[in-house]
């Protein structure tokens, strides 16, 4: 089996596209522009009938990955939303304001997702992990099955060798999945890795014109999933 190709998307209509351009695995988010936050329970429910696997993202607020008592109270009724549409698994993480990883939030999470656990991810909170091979062994304890990273880079390609010194250090016990600034020109060096799967969005900028920029009501630049981009995507992986 080729290198499995996980996209994410925050709208119904990435969705659609995303599922049209043949991805392995959706993530499900909503604001991709802030790194993905806890999408809506109207996308949960018409995710879960896509036909594809669906993990969705646990992350109440934009910003760091610290988390109050009160932000962990919502973050299990979110893991309990998704169970309850139906879907996959779930995306999460939580850290220690040193960058560690916060291993007794992310025990009361795992444990609120108990019966996901084949699709539980540990996001790209690890990239801020002054150990990142430490915080590997952490996410095995926890029972995570795979991480999402760039390396503790802005992207895949300034975090490749790190990236690779995971792989080694993981040895098989949880999957490394490469994400941030994945695209077919770089799917190759990613692949030669040793990876399993990999993590993109598959979009394209689209420019935002009109009042609802003007009124404040969208930005000026849109980024939306496209299935040629997820074809052209899968194509390089094979």
């Amino acid at each position: 089996m080729g290198v499995r190709l996980e996209v994410c998307v925050d709208t119904a209509e990435g969705l659609a596209e995303a599922v049209a351009g043949g991805a392995d695995r959706i993530e499900l988010c909503s604001a991709l522009a802030l790194g993905g936050l806890t999408p809506s329970a109207g996308l949960m429910a018409l995710a879960a009938g896509c036909g594809v696997p669906v993990v969705a993202m646990i992350r109440p607020r934009a910003g760091d990955f610290v988390w109050s008592e009160a932000e962990v109270g919502m973050m299990q009724a979110e893991i309990a939303a998704v169970r309850a549409a139906g879907l996959a698994g779930v995306v999460l993480g939580a850290s220690r304001p040193d960058g560690r990883l916060d291993v007794p939030v992310l025990a009361r999470l795992v444990a609120a997702a108990k019966g996901m656990e084949l699709e539980l991810t540990l996001h790209r909170c690890i990239d801020l992990a002054a150990d990142m091979e430490r915080a590997v062994d952490a996410a095995v304890a926890l029972g995570f099955h795979r991480i999402l990273t760039s390396g503790g880079e802005t992207t895949v390609e300034a975090g490749a060798a790190r990236i690779a010194a995971l792989v080694r250090h993981a040895a098989g016990r949880i999957s490394i999945m490469p994400g941030s600034g994945v695209n077919p020109g770089n799917a190759a060096m990613l692949k030669g890795l040793g990876i399993a799967e990999i993590h993109a969005s598959c979009s394209v900028a689209t420019p935002v014109s009109g009042r609802t920029v003007e009124m404040g009501f969208a930005p000026a630049l849109w980024r939306q999933t496209r299935a040629d981009q997820v074809r052209a995507l899968k194509a390089a992986l094979e």
